[in-house]
């Protein structure tokens, strides 16, 4: 493996600087954002690095799973952020974290127990980065799919009202509504997956030829990576759609609007 000094990445910054500065010539108007946005990268990575290298030479289940609660609550932070209308109250932090939870967790465990097979099968080395891949691209999918659950909830709402008069039940007046946030959010990950090898070299499996690991090995991890990503984005965004529509109506099946919040801008 070849080794990347200060200097390197330094020089890699400059790159950064350089768009920067076009943006300010160009009156864009997002190079604060972007210098913000890559020290974030600069400080959140290298921190995970210490964590990491901390929790490889003191190998626990308790430590494991700490940093993996810290995760997921970021993860559901991320998810309520993202949404222009959000549930009212803890819902709008709970649905997508819980989601996430159920979904995530799951599929990272079965991998770890099944797949994979390490010793301890909590061993950071594998279930960190593991869950992390399929936390970052099932919030993607739940935001998206949460999102224009709500956003398509808020703009037919006389259609849906009007099915509800008409006798049907809510779950049936609100269909098609989930049905197409479940799509929504599930295109990013099969678009990822029917372009893979072809359009691009995911993310894992270029690391791990970088890193010196035989090509015919980093495909068959991003394989299982990419399959674990799919079931995870699937389950976990059908979840969060399920128990977000059912909370936009309450016992007596009436559509609850009132519970979504204000648009944000």
């Amino acid at each position: 493996m070849i080794y990347l000094s200060p200097w390197d990445l330094g020089l890699a910054s400059l790159l950064i600087l350089a768009l920067a500065g076009l943006s300010l010539w160009t009156r864009l108007g997002v190079e604060r954002r972007l210098i913000v946005a890559a020290l974030r990268t600069v400080i959140q990575l290298t921190l995970i690095g210490l964590v990491l290298r901390a929790l490889f030479d003191h190998v626990h289940l308790a430590w494991v799973g700490l940093l993996a609660l810290i995760m997921l609550s970021v993860a559901g932070w991320e998810v309520m952020s993202r949404q222009r209308r959000r549930l009212r109250g803890w819902w709008g932090y709970g649905v997508g974290t819980l989601s996430m939870f159920v979904s995530s967790f799951t599929v990272t465990v079965l991998a770890l127990l099944v797949f994979i097979g390490p010793q301890p099968w909590y061993t950071p080395q594998y279930a960190i980065p593991l869950l992390g891949m399929v936390l970052g691209n099932t919030m993607s999918g739940i935001a998206l799919g949460v999102d224009r659950l709500t956003q398509d909830a808020w703009q037919q709402r006389m259609q849906i009202e009007s099915r509800l008069m008409l006798g049907q039940e809510w779950s049936r007046a609100v269909g098609h509504t989930r049905r197409e946030a479940v799509r929504v959010g599930m295109i990013p990950t099969i678009n990822a997956m029917a372009a893979a090898g072809i359009v691009s070299l995911p993310g894992m499996m270029t690391g791990q030829i970088l890193a010196g690991a035989p090509p015919m090995e980093a495909v068959k991890y991003q394989i299982l990576v990419m399959f674990l990503i799919a079931a995870g984005t699937g389950f976990g965004t059908m979840t969060a759609v399920w128990v977000g529509s059912r909370r936009l109506f309450d016992r007596r099946q009436r559509l609850r609007i009132d519970r979504l919040s204000a648009p944000r801008d």
